[in-house]
């Protein structure tokens, strides 16, 4: 099966070249071709360039069924690569929601049993048929918004059993759905009541029971950890990471959020694909950073939602830092998974360009979870993953029209949904 889409007001994200991120300056420069046709063939990109180099006569000899599509006064961009979410979980959190506009923090409302370990709870009641019955609903639900590609963390089962669970159905997602999924393993995600008092005992729990479990289904792509204040230190994340890397489990981090908790160092230290949250960032993680290969990812929704201090996103990317954008869809801080309005507030209170949003939404998202090979651009041989907007006047109305749903069709793996 072929599918010729033509007459592209603007086909957005595109790629000669493939690159692994866009980074610094770079990132308010976006390839656009204007008047432009977009050729797939099966799961695949083929080819794609402006109308008057569109050779149909070539197109048309070769054999396969052509589906032609007329995208006049649309854009297409390459779908969004969210990078960090914690989809599949059991009910939501709304009760809390209202705790928050009564005025407690994030801290105080754990501290009551709240947050992770009201989420765990649930998940130890609910079956895994049940689970993954909601998640593929969330999924079906992003995947409408233009996101092709997600990564999903366990860290609401916080014992064996339960994260083994969890990982379950994330394989089964994977195995299910169109969406290109990653899978993190995330015990280390807060310390269950029974372990109130005895944080080492939980964290060699992790190491000496849960991270060979994992490890002996092939349930997890990465190893992640909450590294941050009130919740897994630097010293417990460096062991946690250390006994992930001996089962071939990347790092990626939860990293100060909350204070500056050293968890980008120990990130960067372990090769962390990425380091996520970073409301608290200084010269000195920057400096770490810059150093690196590891991806700055910034979660714009639970910043909004909890009404947190905003990452230093401008100072990092003058600093010739990449920087993506994820959702953090989750039931407690981050009810959305919607990543255009990721892109609306990193426009608006992050500061960042129309450019700069695609680009942290789409390449270095994907990089962020290990697909950039795949994933994250219009370039020949990647998957065709891509999302055709209702018409518009440019990219920059995507951002800027927040509320507005514009999408018109989405196409995962080369088929329209």
């Amino acid at each position: 099966m072929k599918t010729l889409i033509t007459n592209i007001k603007q086909l957005v994200q595109t790629e000669k070249t493939p690159r692994k991120w866009v980074a610094g300056k770079d990132m308010a420069q976006l390839e656009t071709i204007s008047h432009a046709y977009l050729l797939v063939e099966g799961e695949k990109i083929a080819a794609f360039g402006p109308m008057e180099e569109l050779d149909r006569e070539e197109i048309e000899k070769e054999s396969g069924i052509l589906k032609e599509i007329d995208a006049t006064g649309r854009l297409i961009l390459p779908s969004f690569c969210d990078s960090h979410t914690h989809l599949v979980y059991a009910g939501s959190r709304e009760i809390e929601y209202i705790d928050k506009i009564k005025g407690l923090s994030y801290e105080e409302i754990a501290r009551r049993g709240g947050g992770i370990l009201n989420s765990a709870q649930r998940i130890r009641e609910t079956s895994e048929q049940e689970l993954y019955d909601s998640a593929l609903i969330r999924l079906e639900e992003i995947a409408m918004y233009g996101t092709g590609a997600v990564e999903i963390k366990s860290g609401y089962g916080l014992d064996t059993e339960s994260e083994l669970k969890m990982l379950r159905v994330i394989r089964r997602l994977k195995e299910s759905t169109p969406l290109l999924i990653k899978s993190t393993f995330l015990g280390a995600h807060a310390l269950p009541a029974a372990y109130k008092h005895d944080q080492t005992g939980y964290v060699n729990l992790i190491i000496n029971e849960m991270i060979p479990a994992v490890a002996a289904e092939d349930l997890a792509d990465y190893i992640d950890v909450f590294c941050d204040k009130g919740f897994f230190t630097v010293e417990d994340t460096d062991r946690i990471l250390n006994a992930g890397m001996k089962y071939g489990m990347r790092a990626k981090i939860h990293a100060n959020e909350l204070d500056y908790s050293g968890g980008v160092q120990v990130g960067v230290k372990y090769n962390a694909i990425s380091v996520d949250h970073l409301e608290y960032v200084g010269e000195e993680e920057i400096d770490c950073l810059l150093s690196s290969e590891t991806m700055p990812t910034v979660l714009p929704g639970a910043a909004f939602f909890l009404n947190m201090p905003y990452s230093p996103v401008r100072r990092m990317i003058n600093a010739g830092l990449p920087v993506a954008l994820a959702s953090d869809y989750n039931p407690g801080s981050s009810p959305s998974g919607n990543m255009k309005f990721v892109m609306s507030l990193g426009c608006i209170n992050y500061k960042m360009l129309p450019e700069e949003v695609i680009h942290a939404t789409t390449l270095n998202s994907a990089y962020a979870m290990g697909v950039e090979e795949e994933a994250g651009s219009i370039a020949v041989g990647k998957w065709a993953n891509f999302y055709i907007t209702t018409p518009v006047p440019g990219i920059e109305y995507l951002p800027y029209a927040y509320g507005s749903h514009l999408i018109d069709a989405v196409f995962l793996k080369g088929e329209q949904m």
